[in-house]
């Protein structure tokens, strides 16, 4: 391809930015015109993001809840140990030597013993009933029991169930304990929780696509004879409908900012009592609020319902306004 002459070659870039700059220029304007708008009715303005705002808290803050649950149970002491109990004929010794050929499983990721000696002693300080226990200081009726925490996610039941097959197949195991009921349970409602919370957020935002799409169309309706006035002088569907688009990226936008503003008020009056709870259960756990890119998701999210919502809808009305 022939190569063009150097001053050619300066009008289609001087152009092609010029372009570029009108568009942006065009784009800035309509941005701070809209601005003004809003600024102008500041009370309105505020009404209508504060529904939208919590419209979006609900789920937002079902969301963060639910992952401070998911996070809370990952960190329970023992959740995720097997109790592998030994025949009673079973030595310290022997017991010590079976677990370490566990630790040497892949499905494994550590083990301790518990002595026959020390079940005893712990079932006498826990159970309260020492003296009832003293009758069997010459006979221990109680077995060495291997502890194993495994190496595979306590929330996949069925690699946990076949682990435990494989530790109650052993010999000299009398049985291998893990209580998978409450786990499947547990997870099965954390499941419910998190498709719920889901399904309640596309409502919500199909609720707020109907807010800023009815604010839209008072808006047009409120403007008709401008928006006439403005086709009758040549005015493009495209120029007329800019400004709307951004009032509705600014009411999501706005809305977004609040509902992490109430998430965050929230999650501030219930932070003292769960650590006051948990302080009971001899733990401590602090409530996680929003990560960075989550809130920067919540925001952009609203931003994002906010201009769809008004693209919908003043796509429509504006499209029925024609200059008499």
């Amino acid at each position: 391809m022939t190569d063009l002459p150097e001053p050619e070659k300066f009008a289609l870039s001087s152009t092609g930015a010029g372009r570029l700059q009108s568009w942006l220029t065009r784009h800035l304007q309509s941005f701070f015109y809209t601005l003004g708008l809003l600024s102008r009715a500041p009370l309105a303005s505020t009404l209508t993001a504060a529904v939208i705002g919590m419209a979006l808290a609900l789920p937002a803050g079902l969301y963060v809840l639910l992952d401070n649950v998911q996070d809370a149970t990952r960190g329970w002491d023992g959740s995720n140990r097997i109790s592998l109990f030994l025949e009673l004929e079973v030595s310290d010794a022997e017991a010590a030597t079976i677990a370490g050929s566990l630790g040497k499983w892949p499905e494994v990721a550590d083990t301790r013993v518990i002595t026959r000696h020390q079940a005893l002693k712990e079932f006498r300080e826990l159970s309260g009933f020492a003296d009832v226990m003293d009758a069997f200081s010459s006979d221990n009726p109680l077995p060495a029991v291997i502890i194993i925490e495994p190496g595979v996610d306590a929330g996949d039941a069925a690699a946990m169930e076949k682990l435990l097959g494989r530790l109650g197949e052993l010999s000299k195991v009398e049985s291998a304990q893990f209580d998978l009921a409450w786990l499947k349970r547990l997870y099965a409602i954390l499941g419910i929780v998190e498709r719920g919370v889901l399904v309640l957020a596309a409502l919500l935002a199909a609720g707020v696509l109907l807010v800023v799409g009815n604010t839209m169309r008072l808006s047009i309706d409120s403007r008709r004879q401008e928006v006439e006035i403005a086709k009758l002088f040549g005015a493009t569907n495209a120029f007329i409908r800019r400004p709307f688009l951004y009032s509705g990226l600014l009411y999501g936008a706005m809305g977004g900012v609040i509902a992490w503003l109430l998430v965050w008020i929230c999650f501030l009056l219930l932070g003292e009592p769960v650590e006051r709870l948990t302080a009971l259960y001899s733990g401590e756990y602090r409530l996680q609020f929003l990560a960075p890119l989550a809130s920067i998701t919540l925001v952009s999210g609203g931003a994002l319902l906010g201009l769809l919502g008004s693209w919908l809808s003043v796509g429509r009305h504006l499209a029925a306004i024609e200059p008499s």
